[in-house]
Protein backbone atom coordinates (compact mmCIF):
# COMPACT_ATOMS: atom_id res chain seq x y z
CA UNK A 1 0.00 0.00 0.00
CA UNK A 2 1.48 3.58 -1.10
CA UNK A 3 1.64 6.39 1.09
CA UNK A 4 -1.07 7.73 -0.82
CA UNK A 5 -3.68 5.21 -0.44
CA UNK A 6 -6.77 6.66 0.68
CA UNK A 7 -8.29 4.29 3.90
CA UNK A 8 -12.42 3.88 3.78
CA UNK A 9 -14.91 2.59 5.74
CA UNK A 10 -18.25 2.19 4.28
CA UNK A 11 -21.45 2.25 6.53
CA UNK A 12 -25.14 1.26 5.02
CA UNK A 13 -27.80 -1.56 6.29
CA UNK A 14 -27.87 -2.65 2.70
CA UNK A 15 -25.49 -5.48 2.38
CA UNK A 16 -25.65 -5.17 -1.71
CA UNK A 17 -25.67 -1.66 -2.15
CA UNK A 18 -22.26 -1.74 0.57
CA UNK A 19 -20.54 -4.60 -0.74
CA UNK A 20 -21.01 -3.21 -4.40
CA UNK A 21 -19.60 0.09 -3.60
CA UNK A 22 -16.29 -1.41 -1.51
CA UNK A 23 -15.97 -3.52 -5.30
CA UNK A 24 -15.74 -0.32 -7.08
CA UNK A 25 -13.78 1.54 -4.64
CA UNK A 26 -11.42 -1.23 -4.27
CA UNK A 27 -10.99 -1.52 -7.96
CA UNK A 28 -9.79 2.22 -8.17
CA UNK A 29 -5.73 2.77 -7.90
CA UNK A 30 -5.01 4.64 -5.02
CA UNK A 31 -7.97 3.48 -2.89
CA UNK A 32 -8.42 0.80 0.09
CA UNK A 33 -12.25 -0.01 1.58
CA UNK A 34 -10.47 -1.52 5.21
CA UNK A 35 -13.79 -1.54 6.87
CA UNK A 36 -17.27 -2.26 6.49
CA UNK A 37 -20.42 -1.83 9.06
CA UNK A 38 -24.12 -2.26 8.37
CA UNK A 39 -25.71 -0.12 11.31
CA UNK A 40 -24.27 2.63 13.39
CA UNK A 41 -23.09 1.29 16.39
CA UNK A 42 -20.13 -1.10 14.74
CA UNK A 43 -19.48 2.10 12.50
CA UNK A 44 -18.07 4.17 15.61
CA UNK A 45 -16.16 1.30 17.32
CA UNK A 46 -14.71 0.61 13.72
CA UNK A 47 -13.58 4.14 13.54
CA UNK A 48 -12.14 4.22 16.52
CA UNK A 49 -10.05 0.53 15.63
CA UNK A 50 -9.15 1.63 12.03
CA UNK A 51 -8.77 5.16 11.96
CA UNK A 52 -9.34 5.47 8.31
CA UNK A 53 -8.94 8.25 6.18
CA UNK A 54 -13.28 8.65 4.56
CA UNK A 55 -16.04 7.65 5.93
CA UNK A 56 -19.05 7.19 3.11
CA UNK A 57 -21.96 6.37 5.31
CA UNK A 58 -25.98 5.94 4.59
CA UNK A 59 -27.67 8.77 5.64
CA UNK A 60 -31.11 6.84 6.48
CA UNK A 61 -30.22 3.75 9.10
CA UNK A 62 -31.43 2.48 12.21
CA UNK A 63 -31.68 2.50 14.94
CA UNK A 64 -28.67 5.15 14.73
CA UNK A 65 -28.86 7.57 11.28
CA UNK A 66 -25.80 8.64 9.21
CA UNK A 67 -26.74 11.97 10.97
CA UNK A 68 -25.92 10.61 14.62
CA UNK A 69 -22.86 8.74 13.40
CA UNK A 70 -21.08 11.86 11.68
CA UNK A 71 -21.95 14.03 14.99
CA UNK A 72 -20.51 11.19 17.59
CA UNK A 73 -17.49 10.33 15.19
CA UNK A 74 -16.78 14.49 14.67
CA UNK A 75 -17.07 14.67 18.85
CA UNK A 76 -14.45 12.52 19.29
CA UNK A 77 -12.63 13.20 15.94
CA UNK A 78 -12.95 16.20 14.87
CA UNK A 79 -11.07 16.29 11.61
CA UNK A 80 -12.80 13.39 10.26
CA UNK A 81 -13.85 13.49 6.62
CA UNK A 82 -17.26 11.98 6.21
CA UNK A 83 -19.68 11.40 2.84
CA UNK A 84 -23.24 10.71 3.20
CA UNK A 85 -24.97 8.37 0.86
CA UNK A 86 -28.28 9.70 0.59
CA UNK A 87 -31.70 8.81 -2.18
CA UNK A 88 -32.65 12.32 -2.56
CA UNK A 89 -31.07 15.52 -2.22
CA UNK A 90 -33.45 18.16 -1.24
CA UNK A 91 -34.33 15.85 2.13
CA UNK A 92 -33.76 17.57 5.86
CA UNK A 93 -31.59 15.11 6.80
CA UNK A 94 -29.06 16.01 4.46
CA UNK A 95 -28.89 19.29 5.89
CA UNK A 96 -28.90 17.66 9.41
CA UNK A 97 -26.35 15.43 8.50
CA UNK A 98 -23.93 18.32 6.39
CA UNK A 99 -24.89 20.59 9.92
CA UNK A 100 -23.33 17.72 11.96
CA UNK A 101 -19.82 17.90 10.00
CA UNK A 102 -19.99 15.88 6.96
CA UNK A 103 -17.65 17.04 4.26
CA UNK A 104 -20.21 15.92 1.24
CA UNK A 105 -22.85 14.02 0.32
CA UNK A 106 -23.62 11.66 -2.75
CA UNK A 107 -26.46 10.66 -4.24
CA UNK A 108 -27.05 6.32 -4.45
CA UNK A 109 -27.01 6.16 -7.90
CA UNK A 110 -23.84 8.66 -8.35
CA UNK A 111 -21.66 8.31 -11.32
CA UNK A 112 -18.22 5.79 -10.21
CA UNK A 113 -16.35 8.58 -11.63
CA UNK A 114 -17.75 11.05 -9.45
CA UNK A 115 -18.32 9.12 -6.22
CA UNK A 116 -13.97 8.77 -6.63
CA UNK A 117 -13.37 12.22 -7.20
CA UNK A 118 -15.52 13.11 -4.22
CA UNK A 119 -13.64 10.82 -1.97
CA UNK A 120 -10.53 12.62 -3.57
CA UNK A 121 -11.82 15.86 -2.91
CA UNK A 122 -12.83 14.61 1.05
CA UNK A 123 -9.51 13.47 1.90
CA UNK A 124 -8.07 16.50 0.43
CA UNK A 125 -9.86 18.19 3.05
CA UNK A 126 -12.22 20.02 0.93
CA UNK A 127 -15.95 20.11 1.41
CA UNK A 128 -17.47 18.75 -2.01
CA UNK A 129 -21.39 20.28 -1.90
CA UNK A 130 -23.36 20.99 -5.22
CA UNK A 131 -23.66 25.15 -5.44
CA UNK A 132 -27.38 24.61 -4.71
CA UNK A 133 -27.65 22.65 -1.60
CA UNK A 134 -24.57 24.96 -0.59
CA UNK A 135 -27.04 27.88 -0.84
CA UNK A 136 -29.65 26.34 0.96
CA UNK A 137 -27.29 24.73 3.84
CA UNK A 138 -26.74 28.86 4.27
CA UNK A 139 -30.25 29.27 4.64
CA UNK A 140 -30.59 26.87 7.36
CA UNK A 141 -27.55 27.75 8.99
CA UNK A 142 -28.53 31.55 9.45
CA UNK A 143 -32.11 30.36 10.01
CA UNK A 144 -30.96 27.77 13.28
CA UNK A 145 -28.31 30.24 14.66
CA UNK A 146 -28.54 30.44 18.74
CA UNK A 147 -30.13 32.83 20.07
CA UNK A 148 -28.31 35.30 22.50
CA UNK A 149 -30.15 33.78 25.74
CA UNK A 150 -29.39 30.04 24.01
CA UNK A 151 -25.33 30.82 23.98
CA UNK A 152 -25.49 32.05 27.79
CA UNK A 153 -27.95 28.58 28.69
CA UNK A 154 -24.99 26.81 26.45
CA UNK A 155 -22.13 28.61 28.44
CA UNK A 156 -23.61 27.40 31.72
CA UNK A 157 -24.11 23.94 30.55
CA UNK A 158 -20.51 23.99 29.89
CA UNK A 159 -19.85 25.20 33.11
CA UNK A 160 -21.54 21.98 34.35
CA UNK A 161 -24.83 23.80 35.67
CA UNK A 162 -28.04 22.25 36.28
CA UNK A 163 -31.03 22.81 35.15
CA UNK A 164 -32.04 24.66 38.41
CA UNK A 165 -28.49 26.63 38.81
CA UNK A 166 -29.18 28.13 34.88
CA UNK A 167 -32.53 29.32 36.06
CA UNK A 168 -31.40 31.39 38.89
CA UNK A 169 -27.99 32.49 37.28
CA UNK A 170 -30.04 34.10 34.51
CA UNK A 171 -33.16 34.88 36.51
CA UNK A 172 -35.39 32.82 34.67
CA UNK A 173 -37.62 29.76 34.88
CA UNK A 174 -36.63 26.06 35.16
CA UNK A 175 -39.36 25.23 32.20
CA UNK A 176 -37.57 27.93 29.82
CA UNK A 177 -34.28 26.73 30.84
CA UNK A 178 -35.40 23.07 29.60
CA UNK A 179 -37.30 24.53 26.24
CA UNK A 180 -33.90 26.73 25.58
CA UNK A 181 -32.06 23.15 26.18
CA UNK A 182 -34.38 21.70 23.80
CA UNK A 183 -34.20 24.13 21.09
CA UNK A 184 -29.96 24.28 21.29
CA UNK A 185 -29.66 20.12 20.94
CA UNK A 186 -31.75 20.27 17.96
CA UNK A 187 -30.19 23.33 16.19
CA UNK A 188 -26.78 22.12 16.87
CA UNK A 189 -27.44 18.24 16.20
CA UNK A 190 -26.65 17.24 19.19
CA UNK A 191 -28.05 14.30 21.29
CA UNK A 192 -27.04 15.04 24.74
CA UNK A 193 -26.08 18.41 27.04
CA UNK A 194 -22.23 16.68 26.68
CA UNK A 195 -22.16 17.01 22.88
CA UNK A 196 -23.84 20.20 22.57
CA UNK A 197 -20.96 21.70 24.85
CA UNK A 198 -18.30 19.63 22.70
CA UNK A 199 -19.78 20.94 19.28
CA UNK A 200 -20.18 24.56 21.07
CA UNK A 201 -16.57 24.51 21.84
CA UNK A 202 -15.85 23.31 18.22
CA UNK A 203 -17.88 26.06 17.01
CA UNK A 204 -16.18 29.04 18.90
CA UNK A 205 -19.72 29.26 20.71
CA UNK A 206 -18.34 28.88 23.73
CA UNK A 207 -15.52 31.17 24.82
CA UNK A 208 -13.50 31.46 28.25
CA UNK A 209 -13.08 27.76 29.48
Amino acid sequence: MSATTIRILLVDDHAILREGLAALLSSVDGMQVVGQAGDGATAIDLYRDLLPDVVICDLRMHPMDGTEVTSTIRAEFPSARIILLTTYDTDEEVFRGLRAGASSYVLKDVEPAHLVDTVQAVHAGRKAIAPSIAAKLAEHVANDALTARQLEVLGCLAQGRSNIEIAGTLYISEGTVKAHIKAILQKLGARDRTQAVTIGIKRGLIRGL
